[in-house]
Order: C-alpha cells, then structure tokens, then sequence
C-alpha cells in the first residue's frame, strides 16, 4: 500500500494510451452496500485512490493488481490538498493506468467531484461516475425512517454545514419551512449556529432530529431527538467529526400551530 506515491508526466514519446478514471461510491461502510458497478470498477483497477472514510470491507474487494494510495482528508484538516490529489489521478491515468477514486458516499454529493473531473477532462481523460449510497439515505434506512412522507415531507434537502476557507457559511436555515425534510452533512461543529437559525426561521423546536455516526459500520450510533436538543446531543454522545444530521418539518406541525393558537382564541 502506497502513501506518497509518484507518477511522473511521460514525456511524448513515452506517452502510453490514456488510462481511465471511475469516480466511484463507497456507500456509508459496509461493503455490501455497494453497487455492483462498484465492485466490478475496484476489481479492474490498475490504482485506487481512496479516503479517510473508506471502510477496509470496501478495500479489500480491490483486485489482486491494484495499487492502494491513501489520500485521506478530514473536515477543516487536509492533509492532501485538492490540487495534489488532481494531479496524481491524472498522471496516474496518463500513464495507461486505469484509476479509480473510491470516496466515501456518492461522489457527486459533497465529494469535490467536479474539480476532479475537470482536472481529467483538461487532458482528455476519458471518466466515469459510478453512484453510491449517501449519507443522508443510509442514515434514515438505519433508523428506519423515510426522508419524505405523504403529507408531511414532499421536499429533501441536501446541505452541507461547512465552507472552504476563506468562504462565508452556508445558511442551512434558507432551506428550511413546512413540507422539507434537512439532511445536513459536516455540520457537527456548526450546530449551535445552525440550530439557531433554523428556529429564527420558524422551524418548530420539536422538529424530529435524527443524527447517524458510522453508518453501517461495527461503530454505528443512531440518535434520535428534537432539533433545539441537537447542540446538546452532539456533546452528551461525544459525537465528533462526521455525523449525518436529519431535521424534518413536517406540513402538519404548521397546521398544528395554527389550530392550537385558534383554539387559544376561542377559549
């Protein structure tokens, strides 16, 4: 397994046929969670570029000629920069290899696809997205609980709690109002901002919350709750780093209001 790897531009006319690159779903851990597509990708990979939340169930499905080069990153800590990780993939490629770059999740969701795929695309990389399970879908399965309902939630959005440096925060809490169902990713250490502003914007303080840590893994925590509750979960749980967060506010809950303040009316 290969940490600091080196894959040198060959000069023209060393310049083998170009490689591919699959930018392929991981899923939430488990390897079964895996498409088949996936699986069919990391067994013909001649190189596999992967992440810090890459499970080694998912590694170990890599085919017997296939090169492991970590290139882990964390929230607010990367210890790879997304200009070198783009550079290896595409010399690797270059040289007739065929790449894969295993993110946990789905690649299109939060995982820098597009900067990735704009890098292969510069030099005529021929690339392939292949979809896995996000977050915000394992975390609901293993609570056993949908992401939209009839008459409830008709609307799911996807949002992520952290910026790149130098960027001013998401507003979470535009998303928000009767009918959405909030799947918020790397938003733990932003939970008492976001809690906030979610109430400032209407959102009933009884929202159902759902947070999931290690998501089909032997670590797995599903905790339940309300969303004025959710600083204050994160802390009692000790829960760090990567969480998928879910606050719904259902249609109903605006009706229930309105019902209650007339009812207060007619009282």
């Amino acid at each position: 397994m290969s940490v600091l790897p080196s894959f040198p531009l060959a000069t023209p006319d060393e310049m083998p046929a170009k490689g591919t690159i699959a930018l392929v779903g991981a899923g939430p851990g488990a390897a079964d969670l895996l498409t088949l597509r996936a699986v069919a990708r990391l067994q013909s990979a001649d190189v596999i570029f992967y992440d810090r939340l890459v499970d080694p169930e998912v590694l170990a499905l890599a085919g017997p000629r296939a090169e492991l080069v970590f290139v882990g990153k964390e929230v607010g800590a990367h210890s790879w920069p997304q200009e070198q990780i783009n550079a290896v993939i595409v010399a690797a490629a270059l040289q007739g290899r065929n790449v894969v770059r295993l993110k946990s999740g789905d690649p299109g969701i939060f995982g820098r696809a597009a900067e990735e795929l704009e890098a292969a695309h510069m030099h005529g990389i021929e690339t392939e997205i292949v979809p896995g399970v996000t977050a915000a879908m394992a975390a609901a399965a293993r609570a056993g609980i949908p992401l939209t309902t009839r008459g409830e939630t008709d609307a799911l959005v996807l949002a992520t709690g952290h910026a790149r440096a130098g960027d001013p925060m998401p507003d979470c809490a535009r998303h928000a109002r009767p009918g959405v169902a909030l799947a918020l990713y790397m938003a733990v250490s932003q939970s008492e901002r976001i809690t906030r502003s979610l109430l400032e914007t209407g959102m009933p303080e009884d929202a159902p919350l759902t947070i999931a840590v290690e998501v089909s893994k032997p670590g797995e925590r599903i905790i339940t709750g309300r969303l004025v509750e959710l600083p204050e979960l994160l802390a009692r749980h000790e829960v760090s780093g990567c969480a998928a967060i879910i606050a719904s506010w259902p249609k109903m809950a605006k009706a229930g209001v309105a019902l209650e303040a007339t009812a207060k009316a007619l009282a």
